[in-house]
């Protein structure tokens, strides 16, 4: 809590390591994370949108609500829908390049 390089909120640390035993649980519950995410994926398959501009991208869209939803219904805390889109997005479950980005492919 010293450490100014750090987050010093008590909720948030406490959490953090709430979220990680909840994460194993998912785990177990699911055998890995990757196969609770895909529950909530059409067909278990990314979703890629076709955005002609970033002003188009949206921060959340109806799969972070779920997931979000789902997440808080378990106990997680400090993990809403646009956190989770933003995690949808950086792990390739969600594509939201525009159309003529280079790294749409």
């Amino acid at each position: 809590m010293k450490n100014k390089g750090i987050i010093r909120n008590r909720n948030k640390i406490i959490s953090t390591i709430s979220n990680a035993q909840l994460f194993h649980e998912i785990e177990k519950e699911f055998g890995s994370f990757r196969n609770y995410l895909k529950t909530f994926l059409p067909e278990g398959k990314p979703i890629v949108n076709n955005w002609k501009t970033s002003d188009e991208t949206p921060a959340s869209f109806p799969l972070s609500d779920a997931i979000s939803k789902d997440m808080k219904k378990r106990g997680f805390k400090f993990f809403g829908t646009i956190i989770c889109y933003a995690f949808l997005q950086a792990v390739g479950y969600v594509n939201d390049h525009i159309e003529d980005c280079i790294c749409r492919k």
